[in-house]
């Protein structure tokens, strides 16, 4: 009876995600680097693919660190413009993957499409990371809630931002 009520009480007090400071080797990562305005998809042991995003109009907009993927949307509502989720007048596009930067909840910071596409590459956003409609939907389904998310500004390549962080073996 003892070790039913161990297993019991570490099911219930373990917690879901985020299942630790770093992310896992293997284990899906994100990795959003502000200074090439590029983001890599780490799986597998490995950089599985890199896209152009959009970041900050200024340095301080888009936030800086080690962040949790909390929230993931399909045609997602625009909250501040009261826009329906799949308007062609709706700034999020298609998808929206938001992680919990600054003590958010995922609604305030995120991984979104666009209905502005020349805009990626560039500096333009108010905080959150834009990337092409088609991208950002390709990469929806392979990044999972809890998923770990950095975002930086760094001149070293992903595969060593993967490796310090503990994403890489």
């Amino acid at each position: 009876m003892n070790s039913m009520l161990t297993i019991l009480l570490a099911f219930f007090l373990s917690p879901l995600w985020p299942l630790g400071a770093n992310p896992l080797p293997g284990d899906p990562f994100v990795i959003v680097n502000k200074g090439s305005n590029e983001l890599a998809l780490i799986n597998e042991n490995r950089v599985q693919t890199v896209v152009s995003v959009a970041t900050g109009k200024t340095e301080d907009l888009t936030p800086e660190g080690l962040f949790t993927i909390t929230v993931k949307a399909e045609n997602p509502y625009y909250r501040r413009g009261k826009i329906p989720g799949g308007n062609p007048k709706n700034p999020l596009g298609a998808r929206w993957i938001g992680f919990d930067a600054k003590g958010t909840d995922g609604r305030i910071y995120g991984l979104h499409g666009t209905n502005q596409p020349a805009s990626i590459g560039k500096y333009v956003s108010q905080g959150c990371i834009r990337m092409q409609n088609e991208v950002i939907s390709s990469l929806f389904s392979q990044i999972p809630i809890g998923t770990k998310i950095l975002v930086t500004n760094s001149k070293k390549t992903f595969q060593t931002l993967a490796k310090e962080q503990g994403a890489i073996k």
